[in-house]
């Protein structure tokens, strides 16, 4: 199985669609699914977070706000990454934005990680990257939130294979 393919089935093994995610938690999740299509989420405590796939780091959390990144068209994931957390250089198979909602988190370009010449984003940044572009990203001292929108199929593809998680023995998320 190529690299993208393993990540994807990594991805939709360990996050359930919004749908199911918000079927599950019944009246407690606030968040409408229209019959349309359309998704409306009134606030952000009413976003329905579950632990991350095994290729990203420990203590990730993730929610599928809309779509399904698995399949083509748009989706819509928020993502929690606890502090002092190191997302390896990677790429993805599809052009992403980034959204910073909260905390903070260093973004970097290129395939090698370099700490020097990370960009700190803080609440409101906002990174646009194209299809294939290498990059990085980590915490320091405090946790972050971020939403990341894109067009499916997509998927993570470490430039080192070694810094996959999945294929670390991590122990249980």
């Amino acid at each position: 199985m190529n690299p993208i393919a393993r990540t994807l089935a990594a991805l939709l093994s360990a996050v359930p669609l919004a749908g199911e995610a918000f079927a599950e938690a019944g009246d407690h999740a606030a968040h409408d699914h229209a019959a349309n299509g359309s998704v409306t989420v009134p606030d952000a405590a009413s976003v329905v977070y579950e632990p991350g796939p095994a290729n990203l780091p420990k203590g990730t959390q993730i929610s599928r706000v809309a779509g399904d990144p698995a399949k083509s068209g748009p989706f819509v994931l928020r993502i929690r990454f606890p502090a002092d957390t190191v997302i390896a250089p990677h790429t993805h198979a599809q052009a992403e934005t980034l959204t910073i909602l909260s905390g903070a988190i260093y973004h970097q370009h290129g395939a090698k990680l370099d700490r020097s010449a990370g960009k700190p984003l803080r609440a409101g940044g906002f990174v646009y990257l194209p299809q294939d572009m290498p990059h990085a990203l980590w915490t320091t001292t405090e946790p972050v939130e971020l939403q990341v929108n894109g067009t499916g199929p997509f998927g993570l593809n470490y430039i080192d294979p070694a810094d996959d998680p999945s294929r670390t023995a991590q122990g249980p998320r």
